[in-house]
């Protein structure tokens, strides 16, 4: 069955970006011995993001002038763009965008992955709208060795430890990673 999985980086105090939407904080910390996303993304079979997140990594990876670069982040996998904006795309990606509510996008997307998983690769309110509909499955946070004074937050939401099941704890190098299963609301929302 398709899982859908919130994985994400975040500071120790809960946020995924600063005030300036920069992840500099992120890329400061050592990654030697962190957690293996490339077996992560194996399991993967769609990525979802909102426009900004999707607008960071071209501009952050000069995506549009490197489309070569996309495959080798996401390969022939689709990655579902949140946005109400046109975008561009790199040569080769692709790319599909969707508007309105998750909940309408949601069977598509569960078609796309096949007998795969989903990957909700940012931002925290693209999760958040998942977990509306209760159809997020699993938290992945890893924490890295940071604090800010404010941006954007790890997940824009109310979950309380009745929704969230301990699965794992891992220290990977700098970096300490939480699994959690979220539990459903009831809410009768299913992919």
């Amino acid at each position: 069955m398709t899982r859908i999985v919130y994985y994400t980086a975040s500071t120790l105090n809960g946020f995924l970006a600063d005030a300036d939407n920069s992840l500099a904080w992120l890329f400061a910390v050592d990654d030697a011995g962190g957690p293996d996303i490339a077996a992560f993304m194996d399991g993967m079979g769609v990525f979802v993001e909102g426009s900004a997140t999707y607008e960071w990594v071209l501009r952050e990876e000069r995506l549009l002038e490197n489309p070569a670069k996309w495959q080798q982040f996401y390969g022939a996998k689709p990655t579902y763009v949140f946005t109400s904006r046109e975008l561009p795309v790199p040569d080769g990606a692709d790319v599909r965008f969707v508007s309105g509510p998750v909940a309408d996008a949601l069977p598509g997307i569960v078609a796309a992955a096949g007998d795969k998983n989903v990957w909700v690769v940012g931002g925290g309110d693209v999760a958040g709208q998942f977990l509306d509909i209760d159809a997020l499955d699993e938290l992945v946070v890893t924490m890295a060795p940071a604090v800010l004074v404010g941006g954007a937050p790890l997940l824009p939401r109310t979950l309380g430890p009745d929704r969230m099941e301990l699965l794992s704890a891992g220290k990977h190098g700098q970096f300490a990673q939480l699994t959690y299963g979220v539990k459903k609301a009831g809410l009768g929302v299913s992919p």
